[in-house]
């Protein structure tokens, strides 16, 4: 049994705050009085309020890698249902505010902040990987796997921050659906029997 140290214990009550009523509008002081620690125990083990952004940010991202494995090993398959219950897993309500300080982030790392910097280590491989590896076990090539991989992270975050900024819940998960749909023929017409299932990453649950 793996102990998890005092650092991972506390990015855990952090990450659980986020993902409780969100952390971007709150003080170090205000997220350290909600994870039951204090704001000197946080700069300790994160070194400021933007560092343990990214921390956090990183650690809600693997979550959802978790649920996604999970969700996987209960359908045994690539399958319509499994794309069809993370979908909805990622848009869940209580997910949206650690998926809106994700693209906050993600765009201060863009912008060279050093800071954020460190969010672009493994924030798209980190999906293809795991994703590839279940589509080549439905029968894709290596390199189909991780082309649709690729491609599954793209529209699946891309539609995240569509729906954040437009608030357009129904058009955007029928676009999903038809993106999901588009790409199940493709894979059938390909000799895969599997559907794609389409990735995150925002959502650091």
């Amino acid at each position: 049994m793996i102990t998890a140290t005092p650092k991972e214990k506390l990015l855990g009550a952090v990450v659980d705050v986020a993902l409780a009523g969100g952390i971007a509008d709150r003080s170090l002081r205000g997220i350290a009085e909600a994870a039951g620690t204090s704001h000197r125990m946080l700069i300790h083990h994160f070194g400021s309020r933007e560092g343990l952004l990214v921390e956090v940010i990183r650690a809600v991202e693997a979550r959802q890698r978790v649920a996604l494995s999970e969700l996987s090993a209960e359908s045994g398959e690539v399958s319509p249902d499994l794309v069809d219950r993370f979908w909805k897993h990622l848009r869940s309500p209580e997910l949206a505010a650690q998926e809106r300080l994700f693209f906050e982030v993600y765009g201060q790392a863009l912008q060279g902040r050093q800071w954020a910097k460190p969010l672009l280590d493994g924030i798209v491989e980190d999906w293809i990987g795991p994703v590839a590896a279940m589509l080549e076990a439905d029968g894709a090539s290596p390199e189909t796997a991780r082309t649709v991989a690729r491609l599954s992270v793209a529209v699946g975050r891309g539609l995240l921050l569509d729906v954040l900024a437009t608030g357009d819940g129904h058009e955007v998960d029928a676009a999903m659906q038809c993106f999901s749909e588009m790409l199940l023929a493709h894979m059938a017409g390909s000799g895969v029997r599997a559907n794609v299932p389409v990735a995150d990453g925002g959502s650091p649950r």
